[in-house]
C-alpha cells in the first residue's frame, strides 16, 4: 500500500493531506496553534485518529505519538555529528536511511521492512511517498513519518 503525503501549500499551521494509492484522502493533518508543535490526524471520514506533540522542556527534539488519544511512543533526536540519530521507542521500530534523511525505510525488531519512505524532490511543498508494507501499519508509519518530518523541520527553524 502506498501513501502520498503532501503538504498543503497555503497554511499558516503545518498541514497535510495523505493520499491512497488511487488518490482519494486517505488522513488530513491539521496544525494545532500551541505552545509545541501538536499535530492532529484524521481519517478519511474526519474522525481524530491520532496526535504527535512535541515535549517542551527537552534539549533535543522529542515528539510523543498517541493513537486514540493514548500514548504509543516516542521519537527523540540524539545528539551526533554528521549523519542523524534518532532514540525511537514505538513498536519496536528502528529507521535507516541516507545522509539528507530523504529516503529511509522503517523495520521491526525482526528487520522485515514495515515501510520505505521517499522524499520527491522539485515539489514546491514537502511530498513523500511512503510505501507501507501491511496496511495495518499505515497509520502508524504515517506518524512515524509526520515525527521525523516535523523533527527536521524543527532543526531548520
Amino acid at each position: 500500500m502506498k501513501l502520498y503525503f503532501k503538504q498543503r501549500f497555503f497554511s499558516w499551521l503545518d498541514s497535510y493531506d495523505i493520499y491512497d494509492e488511487s488518490g482519494e484522502v486517505a488522513f488530513t493533518v491539521d496544525g494545532q496553534l500551541a505552545w509545541t508543535k501538536t499535530l492532529h490526524v484524521l481519517d478519511k471520514n474526519g474522525t481524530h485518529v491520532g496526535t504527535l506533540k512535541r515535549e517542551i522542556f527537552t534539549f533535543l527534539p522529542e515528539f510523543c505519538i498517541y493513537k486514540n488519544d493514548e500514548l504509543k511512543g516516542r521519537i527523540s533526536k540524539e545528539f551526533s555529528l554528521f549523519t542523524p540519530r534518532y532514540n525511537i521507542d514505538f513498536n519496536g521500530w528502528h529507521i535507516e536511511g541516507d545522509f539528507f534523511e530523504w529516503d529511509y525505510s522503517i523495520s521491526d525488531g525482526a528487520d522485515k521492512t514495515v515501510a520505505v519512505v521517499s522524499k520527491e524532490l522539485f515539489n514546491f511543498t514537502d511530498t513523500y511517498v511512503i510505501d507501507v508494507t501491511d496496511s495495518a501499519d499505515a497509520l502508524d508509519a504515517l506518524m512515524f513519518t509526520l515525527a521525523i518530518d516535523a523533527e527536521k523541520a524543527s532543526r531548520r527553524n
